[in-house]
């Protein structure tokens, strides 16, 4: 990559991720690179000025195969927020354990914010950084669903029980659907990584064990995927 972004920035690029980052008043904004087409797509704030560049320059500074659109903009990482500012918006709330794809984390934030979810909970040792590629697969849904890392998941539940939280382990072996459960608001949704499931620890942590109910002949969903699903059948519970 040339030109590589400042010290603790990164390189936000598409139409979608980087008009809603340009929106978002929380994110550290640097500067927008775009090209004379690119610029068109964008509602630029008059504060932040455009530099305009040539596509190709703009494909040198990003990896190989980027699809930017026209559009490249440098920033810094989100603020990231508290558990105690995820259960204080009183909706539910997401934890992913072990889930590293940064395409399934995009997937499911963009999931998050349409079934308006409080917030997603990962474990920052087996999570990816803020990237890109998450921006870019969750299409503005980065800069509205706030994503919390924290140093263990089991911890975490304990402490979003005492903020009246109960959590919902999503488990293929569970003896419950998930639809057949009394959910409320203030539920978590604990999702575990494809094939592996949630690990044993997380597990016996949480509340409650559901499954969806999945045909034989499947043995498993993409995490993403069951995580939309999940959430509309939360939806589905509480209006």
């Amino acid at each position: 990559m040339k030109n590589p972004p400042a010290a603790g920035h990164y390189y936000l690029y598409g139409t979608h991720a980087v008009q809603a980052a340009l929106e978002n008043p929380k994110r550290v904004k640097r500067k927008l690179y775009t090209t004379g087409n690119g610029v068109e797509r964008l509602k630029v704030p008059a504060k932040i000025y455009a530099h305009t560049v040539e596509s190709d320059w703009l494909s040198d500074i990003l990896p190989p195969h980027s699809v930017h659109q026209g559009v490249v903009l440098e920033v810094q990482p989100l603020p990231q927020p508290h558990l105690q500012d995820l259960a204080a918006t009183g909706k539910p709330l997401l934890m992913l354990d072990q889930v590293s794809d940064p395409h399934n984390i995009g997937a499911i934030l963009r999931s998050a914010a349409a079934f308006d979810a409080g917030g997603i909970i990962v474990q920052d040792k087996n999570a990816p950084r803020e990237n890109a590629t998450i921006a870019k697969i969750a299409a503005g849904a980065l800069e509205i669903m706030p994503l919390v890392k924290v140093t263990n998941l089991s911890r975490a539940l304990d402490e979003l029980r005492e903020l009246d939280y109960w959590s919902i382990g999503l488990e293929s072996e569970a003896k419950q659907e998930l639809s057949q459960l009394n959910m409320s608001a203030n539920s978590v949704l604990v999702m575990g990584a494809e094939g592996a499931g949630l690990r044993p620890l997380v597990a016996k942590k949480c509340d409650m064990l559901a499954k969806l109910p999945i045909h034989g002949q499947m043995e498993s969903l993409n995490v993403s995927v069951a995580t939309g699903i999940s959430l509309y059948a939360l939806r589905q519970k509480i209006g």
